[in-house]
């Protein structure tokens, strides 16, 4: 019973909203195709979970994005 935890920041998509409804959609179908080609797992017990994380609380050595991208 395979279990894949997807992060994305919300920003993205055509909105700057994060991933649209289709590309997470695209996304598990994808993940679950791969496990299932990869190593064999069966589709109907794997688990895709996708979380939106905002970029004020994603960080990379020691900064926010947020704060990061704000000055570029």
């Amino acid at each position: 019973m395979p279990y894949v935890n997807i992060k994305v920041t919300k920003e993205g998509g055509p909105n700057g909203d994060g991933p649209t409804c289709d590309e997470k959609l695209e996304l598990i179908a994808g993940v679950t195709t791969l496990l299932h080609d990869v190593l064999g797992k069966n589709p109907s017990t794997t688990f895709v979970v996708i979380d939106e994380v905002p970029l004020s609380s994603w960080g990379i050595g020691g900064r926010s994005v947020q704060k990061i991208r704000a000055k570029k």
